[in-house]
């Protein structure tokens, strides 16, 4: 339902752990990932081009990522960006090593660069050919095992989830790591009200694409075997859960033009409509029962 093509593909779920999981993997997984994806080519980056812009954003996203900068701090409290604030978790310094696993154009990497991190590099074998950014950023072709150590923050954003083995991938992770890094997965939770209630329409499934979906029982059992401990368990879902499965409901697919995300003008829901789901969110956070967390992982 993200292209609205209608295939139905079969998952099953462990009753021990919950770890909802494809019987089948596609023989052609690339079918679903088009190739006007942002996964094939660099994002355009516009909102950065305003020098303006820039000035009132890098010393937010510093204090964000740094806890540094008194000005930083009045920003981020006027305006805050949790995205970039749940990596000031992992302790990060200016001089951190941080390896970005399939990052796409690597977006998140180039705000980073901009606060004056400088030892980064993105990784994602899909992108057709490496990119260099004039930052000095670079987004790399390459797979997670090809890589060499160490490295002060390896973190999957919204990738771990597409991976056929995620062992083999937590595994690549910990042997890259230093000894006192961190290793942040972000992952949508199949232990969530949002996938109870919704099932088969909840947005995050995301058929084919996402090949496990975990709990937090089950993705704890696969870091414990890689080596790792559990840190923290940041829940961090959105709105989304609700407005993206309101949508499958109807058969509306997310890259509709009648999508949320495509166009709010010609969605089924109203601004506050939207504003009263990131409340639910919000609320469903601070339970531990938000469809969607951050965890911390350092070795064992």
């Amino acid at each position: 339902m993200m292209f609205g093509t209608g295939e139905v593909f079969n998952y099953f779920q462990c009753p021990k752990c919950w770890c909802l999981q494809i019987a089948q993997i596609p023989a052609d997984p690339a079918r679903y990932y088009p190739s006007d994806s942002c996964r094939f080519a660099p994002a355009p980056l516009r909102s950065y081009k305003s020098r303006v812009t820039n000035f009132i954003k890098r010393p937010r996203y510093r204090f964000a990522v740094l806890n540094r900068g008194i000005l930083g701090g009045l920003l981020y409290l006027l305006f805050p960006n949790r995205d970039l604030r749940k990596l000031s978790y992992a302790g990060l310094k200016e001089d951190s090593r941080i390896l970005d696993v399939g990052c796409r154009a690597g977006e998140l990497l180039y705000r980073l660069r901009n606060v004056g991190l400088t030892h980064l590099l993105g990784i994602d074998p899909t992108i057709d050919s490496d990119i260099q950014y004039e930052n000095g950023l670079q987004v790399l072709r390459k797979f997670l095992h090809e890589m060499e150590p160490a490295w002060d923050l390896v973190m999957f954003h919204a990738s771990l989830e597409h991976m056929s083995d995620q062992f083999a991938a937590l595994a690549d992770a910990h042997r890259l790591l230093d000894d006192a890094g961190t290793c942040l997965v972000r992952i949508p939770i199949v232990s969530s009200q949002a996938w109870e209630h919704y099932g088969v329409h909840w947005v995050q499934l995301n058929a084919p694409r996402h090949l496990y979906l975990h709990s937090v029982r089950s993705f704890t059992l696969v870091a414990e075997k890689a080596g790792f401990r559990v840190d923290r368990v940041l829940y961090d879902s959105t709105a989304f859960q609700f407005w993206g499965s309101e949508q499958v409901v109807r058969k509306i697919p997310l890259k509709s033009e009648r999508s949320w995300l495509v166009d709010p003008s010609r969605s089924i829901f109203s601004r506050n409509e939207i504003r009263d789901f990131s409340r639910r969110a919000e609320l469903l956070n601070r339970a531990a029962r938000g469809d969607q967390a951050a965890f911390y992982l350092k070795k064992a």
